[in-house]
């Protein structure tokens, strides 16, 4: 099939595209912008970083502006996917209910087929196995308790995961963040060409939540040194 995956530029909707990808065409890299911060279906940290990623990954790119309105913003992305030559659409939800039912409606809608990979499936094995595919992740958004500042643009790795089941068994903290607790940013993967490597960026903190706010960064060579 040929597929157009929504990349919000985190690890869900990367890793789930290149697991499609094993059977399928990967056609479009699909990104949704909001205007609204609060978007309902959309991520809007750092998204601009989507036009990196699928330019590491050698996919054509559509990028598609929407006000995130809630449910209207659906019908900004259905009129996106209607244009496209596409027999399906791929999403790295895992448990959002509100997510995978209004995909599923626009699929059906538009005669085309969903796919979710990671739907359903055990949050710390996969956070594991994306660690283990080589994809580099780092914490672009937090909002939950147990999770501070320090943790912003700082990298996923087994040792954040198990403080992640930590935070899960004593505050209920979904470790893959699915209700909200934080969001990622993949830097870079084997499937991708090039690296991206952020040249300037800062920290917004609340005192209850924050966000690693990326200004600048490009696409370089892995040669040159990873600071993550």
């Amino acid at each position: 099939m040929r597929l157009a995956s929504l990349l919000s530029g985190g690890k869900d909707s990367v890793y789930a595209a290149h697991l499609t990808q094993r059977d399928h065409q990967l056609s479009y890299m699909v990104s949704m912008k909001p205007e609204n911060p609060d978007s309902y279906m959309f991520h809007t940290v750092n998204i601009d970083a989507t036009r990196l990623q699928a330019e590491a990954w050698g996919i054509p790119y559509v990028e598609t502006k929407t006000q995130g309105i809630k449910e209207k913003e659906l019908e900004d992305l259905k009129e996106t996917l209607s244009m496209l030559q596409i027999d399906g659409v791929v999403t790295g939800a895992i448990a959002s209910k509100y997510q995978a039912d209004r995909v599923n409606r626009l699929c059906i809608e538009l005669g085309l087929t969903h796919l979710s990979p990671l739907w359903g499936k055990e949050r710390e094995q996969l956070l594991h196995d994306m660690l283990g595919s080589g994809m580099k992740i780092i914490f672009s958004a937090v909002a939950a308790h147990g999770l501070d500042q320090t943790w912003l643009g700082e990298p996923i790795t087994p040792e954040r995961v198990a403080k992640l089941k930590s935070l899960n068994q004593m505050y209920g903290v979904d470790m893959c963040g699915e209700g909200g607790e934080y969001e990622s940013l993949v830097l870079d993967a084997p499937w991708f060409t090039r690296r991206i490597e952020i040249t300037e960026a800062d920290k917004t903190w609340d005192g209850v939540s924050g966000r690693y706010n990326i200004k600048t960064a490009t696409l370089v060579d892995r040669k040159k040194h990873n600071k993550i």
